[in-house]
C-alpha cells in the first residue's frame, strides 16, 4: 500500500506537536531570562536537536497510541478518533513499523543531545520513551493524564535544562505546572468526547472515572491555573514580571472555558474540538510566555 509524505505526515497528528515543542522553548528562554545559557552556537544546536527529537518522539507516541486504539476496539467504524485505520487507508503493521521508525529517529538525535550535553540528561531522555511507549498502558487504568503530565511537565523542563546547561535546573520547575495542564486539557478534553466509546470498548481514563460533567468542569479549571501559576510565580519572584506577557493567552483560554460551560446544555457536542483549541492554546501560552522572556534576557 503506497502513501504520500503527505500521508504520513497526517499520521502523525501533527497538531498536536506545539504541545511538546513548545514546551522546550519556553524552558530555554526562561534559562536565557536567568543568564544561564551557555555563550557560543552549541546551545542553539542542542536547542534545534531537543525540538526535533521532543516532536519526533511524540508523533511516536501519537502513532502507536493510534495503533493500539485499534487493536483495543476503541477506533471502529461506529466512532473513531482518527479514520486511517479503520478505513484501511493504513494496514495495523504499517503504523506499527512507522511508530517503531520515529522512535528509533527520536532515540538517535536524543543520543546526539547526550553526546553534546553529558549523560544526566540521558536518564530524562530514556524515561521519557519508556513513559511515552507505556502511555496506551496507562491511558486504559485511568492514569494517561498522570502519565502525560509528567513527561510534557515534568520531564520537558528538566531534560531541556539539563541539555542546555549539562546539569538540572530545579527552579525551571515554576513552569511545569502551568504549561503541563495545558498539555493535559488536550488529552483530557479528547477523552471527556470518548467516554461512551471508551467504555463500551472496555477501557477506563481518568474522564470516565469522574464522569462527564465532573470532567467539563476539570477542563474549565484548566483554562483557569496556567494563568494564576504565572501571576503567582511573578508576584514571588520566580519569573520576571514580563512573564505576564503570557496573559494574553487568557483570550482563547476563556474561550475555550466558555465552551465547555456549555456542556449543561449541549452534552458532549460541548466538549468536541477542546482537544485541538488546547493545542493552539499552548502555543499561544508559551509563545508569548517565551517572548516575554526573551526580552526579560535581552534588557
Amino acid at each position: 500500500m503506497k502513501h504520500s509524505l503527505k500521508d504520513w505526515f497526517v499520521a502523525t497528528r501533527y497538531w498536536s506537536f506545539a504541545v511538546s515543542t513548545m514546551p522546550v522553548v519556553a524552558c530555554f528562554t526562561y534559562l536565557f531570562s536567568k543568564g544561564l545559557v551557555p555563550a557560543g552556537a552549541k546551545s542553539l544546536v542542542v536547542l534545534a536537536m531537543s525540538l526535533l527529537g521532543v516532536m519526533v518522539l511524540h508523533a511516536a507516541g501519537n502513532v502507536l497510541s493510534d495503533w493500539a486504539d485499534y487493536r483495543k476496539g476503541v477506533d471502529n467504524e461506529n466512532a473513531y478518533a482518527v479514520p486511517n485505520l479503520v478505513f484501511k487507508h493504513f494496514l495495523p503493521e504499517e503504523y506499527l513499523r512507522f511508530s517503531i521508525l520515529l522512535f528509533i529517529i527520536g532515540a538517535a538525535l536524543g543520543i546526539g543531545v547526550v553526546a553534546l550535553s553529558g549523560v544526566k540528561v540521558l536518564l530524562v531522555g530514556v524515561v521519557g520513551v519508556v513513559l511515552t511507549m507505556l502511555y496506551s498502558f496507562f491511558k486504559f487504568h485511568a492514569l494517561g493524564d498522570l502519565d502525560i503530565f509528567i513527561i510534557f511537565g515534568v520531564l520537558t523542563v528538566l531534560g531541556t535544562t539539563c541539555a542546555i546547561t549539562g546539569d538540572f535546573v530545579p527552579e525551571a520547575l515554576v513552569l511545569s505546572l502551568p504549561i503541563g495542564v495545558i498539555t493535559v486539557s488536550v488529552l483530557h478534553a479528547n477523552n471527556t468526547v470518548d467516554i461512551p466509546t471508551d467504555g463500551a470498548a472496555g477501557i477506563k481514563t481518568f474522564a470516565m472515572l469522574i464522569g462527564a460533567k465532573a470532567s467539563s468542569v476539570l477542563y474549565r479549571i484548566y483554562m483557569v491555573i496556567p494563568f494564576a501559576c504565572i501571576i503567582a510565580s511573578v508576584a514571588a519572584g520566580w519569573l520576571h514580571p514580563l512573564a505576564l506577557l503570557s496573559l494574553v493567552a487568557a483570550v482563547p483560554a476563556m474561550k475555550n472555558f466558555k465552551k465547555a460551560g456549555l456542556y449543561d446544555k449541549d452534552g458532549l457536542e460541548a466538549m468536541k474540538g477542546l482537544d485541538q483549541a488546547s493545542a493552539q492554546l499552548q502555543l499561544a501560552f508559551s509563545g508569548s510566555l517565551s517572548i516575554g522572556l526573551l526580552i526579560a534576557g535581552l534588557i
